[in-house]
C-alpha cells in the first residue's frame, strides 16, 4: 500500500519522514521535492509520477503532507487516510504549521506509527487515537502547551485508557471511561442551496447539499436515537417516548432525500429495521450524516432583474430581492454581486436598504446588506455608462448571492434525539440537547 509518508514545508525541507517499506529511499523524498515543491512551473495535479513512483499530497497552510508508494494502490482511500491524518493533526495541535510541527514531532511521528502499519490503514479516528497515542509526556504535553487543555470544563476526567479495546474493539472510534460533570449535546442542521433561475422567474435547476454536524460531550458510552422527517426514517419514533423539539410532529410534512452517507457510528442493520438512526457517537465534534435533496427545495430569496438599454453607451439596471420565508425570520449577511460590462465607465447606485458600491478589480456591483426580514422586498437600481466598443453585443453573465437562513430550505426537522446509558446513573432527562438550524447560499444564480 503506502510506501512511506512525509511532511514537507513551503522550502521543500522534510519536516517528518515516515518509512514503512524498503522499496522508498532517500531519493524519492529528494525527488518529490525537486519536482513539485521547488517546480517554476504551478503543478496543478494532486497526484504526481516520477521515476515509478506516485506521490499523492494535500496543502495546508504552509505545510505539505505527502504520501508515496510504488504500488497500483487505491487512490481515492490513500487521499481520505491523508485528509484523516490532518484532522488528527489538528485534534493534537492548536494550529498546524511548521513551527507547531517541529514542536510536537515525537508525538507526530507516534501518530504515524498508529495510523498506518507497513503501509496499511490501521485506525484514523480522532476519539481513538487519543487514548492510544497519550502516553506519558507525549501527547498530553503537546496538547497542554499548545492550549487545548482550554477546553478542561469539556474534556473527559482522566480514566485509565483501554488500549486494546480502542484498536480492536467494536467501537474503535470512542474509548472507555469518558466521564463529564455536564452530559450535553449539540447538533447543527448546515444546508446549503443551489440555485440557477432563468431571468423569466423559471427554476431551472435546484438541490440542497446539507450535513449533520454533532458535538457529543457524554459519559461512559451512550447509545443515541435520532429521527427526522424523512420518508425512510421519519414514520418512527422512539419507543415510549415523545419528540422533544416538535411536538406538532403531524403538521411538519416529510421530505424525499436523494442519498445520504452516515459517519461509521451509524448502525444501518437497525436503519432498516426499525427505521430509527441508532448509534454511539464519537466523543467531541463529527459529522453524523451528509444528505442531498431535489425535491420540494424552499428558495429563501428571489431575485428579480431588469435590464434597459437606453442607448450603445448607456444602461440602467434595476434589481428586486424578495425574501420569501416567514415574517420573524431574519436573513443575515446578504450580499448580492450584479455582474457589469467589460467596457463601463462609471456607474451611479441607488438603494432602498444596505450599501452598494461598484467595484472595477471585480468588474461587478456589490451589494451587501446585514439583515432583511421575511416577505420583504428590497430594490436596487443603477446607471451604467459604456465606453464606445466594437462589440456588437456583451455578454451577460448570471447575478450571484450569498446568505444565511436560520432554517434548513430543504424542510429536514429533527423529530427526536434520545441518549440511553444503562451503565452510568443519567437517563435522557438528564442531557442537555442543542439543535440549530442554519441555510447558507451555494451557487445561487439568477441568468440576467
Amino acid at each position: 500500500m503506502i510506501g512511506g509518508l512525509f511532511i514537507y514545508n513551503h522550502k521543500g525541507e522534510v519536516l517528518l519522514s515516515r518509512l514503512y517499506r524498503q522499496d522508498l529511499n532517500r531519493g524519492h523524498i529528494d525527488a518529490f521535492r525537486v519536482s513539485v515543491v521547488h517546480s517554476r512551473s504551478a503543478v496543478r495535479s494532486p497526484i504526481v509520477n516520477i521515476a515509478r513512483t506516485s506521490f499523492m499530497y494535500i496543502k495546508f497552510n504552509n505545510i505539505w503532507i505527502v504520501a508515496a508508494t510504488r504500488t497500483n494502490a487505491n487512490v481515492a482511500m490513500i487521499f481520505t487516510l491523508l485528509n484523516k491524518i490532518l484532522i488528527a493533526m489538528k485534534g493534537i495541535m492548536s494550529k498546524v504549521n511548521e513551527e507547531h510541527v517541529k514542536n510536537n514531532f515525537v508525538v507526530l511521528y507516534e501518530l504515524l506509527d498508529e495510523v498506518l502499519d507497513y503501509g496499511y490503514p490501521q485506525q484514523a479516528e480522532l476519539g481513538a487515537l487519543k487514548g492510544v497515542v497519550n502516553t506519558h509526556a507525549g501527547l498530553k504535553a503537546a496538547m497542554e502547551d499548545f492550549g487545548i487543555t482550554s477546553l478542561r470544563s469539556r474534556s473527559p476526567s482522566k480514566e485509565p485508557s483501554h488500549v486494546t479495546s480502542a484498536v480492536t474493539g467494536q467501537v474503535g472510534w470512542r474509548r472507555e471511561g469518558i466521564k463529564y460533570r455536564r452530559n450535553e449535546i449539540f447538533l447543527d442542521v448546515l444546508e446549503s442551496v443551489n440555485l440557477l433561475m432563468s431571468q423569466g422567474g423559471k427554476v431551472l435547476s435546484s438541490h440542497v447539499a446539507g450535513r449533520i454536524a454533532m458535538k457529543s460531550y457524554l459519559s461512559g458510552m451512550p447509545e443515541c436515537k435520532f429521527g427526522m422527517n424523512d420518508k425512510i426514517v421519519g414514520d418512527s419514533k422512539p419507543d415510549n417516548t415523545t419528540s422533544d423539539f416538535h411536538k406538532d410532529d403531524k403538521k411538519v410534512g416529510a421530505i424525499a432525500i436523494d442519498d445520504c452517507t452516515f459517519h461509521q457510528c451509524v448502525r444501518l442493520s437497525k436503519l432498516h429495521t426499525e427505521k430509527a438512526v441508532s448509534f454511539i457517537p464519537p466523543d467531541g465534534e463529527f459529522d453524523l450524516m451528509k444528505y442531498r435533496t431535489t425535491k420540494d427545495v424552499f428558495l429563501p430569496f428571489k431575485v428579480i432583474p431588469m435590464v434597459r438599454e437606453i442607448s450603445r453607451q448607456k444602461m440602467e439596471v434595476r434589481i428586486v430581492v424578495k425574501s420569501q420565508f416567514a415574517a420573524g425570520l431574519f436573513g443575515q449577511k446578504i450580499e448580492i454581486k450584479i455582474p457589469t460590462p467589460k467596457n463601463t465607465a462609471s456607474v451611479q447606485l441607488l438603494c432602498m436598504k444596505g450599501k452598494a458600491k461598484y467595484k472595477a478589480a471585480e468588474n461587478a456591483i456589490i451589494w451587501k446588506m446585514k439583515r432583511m426580514a421575511g416577505m420583504k422586498d428590497n430594490q436596487m437600481s443603477a446607471e451604467i455608462e459604456l465606453l464606445p466598443t466594437s462589440e456588437k453585443k456583451c455578454s451577460r453573465p448570471p447575478i450571484s448571492m450569498n446568505f444565511e437562513v436560520p432554517f434548513s430550505p430543504s424542510g429536514l426537522k429533527v423529530r427526536y434525539l434520545k441518549v440511553f446509558e444503562s451503565k452510568l446513573n443519567y437517563s435522557d432527562t438528564d442531557v442537555v440537547k442543542w439543535v440549530r438550524y442554519i441555510g447558507k447560499s451555494g451557487l445561487y444564480e439568477t441568468r440576467c
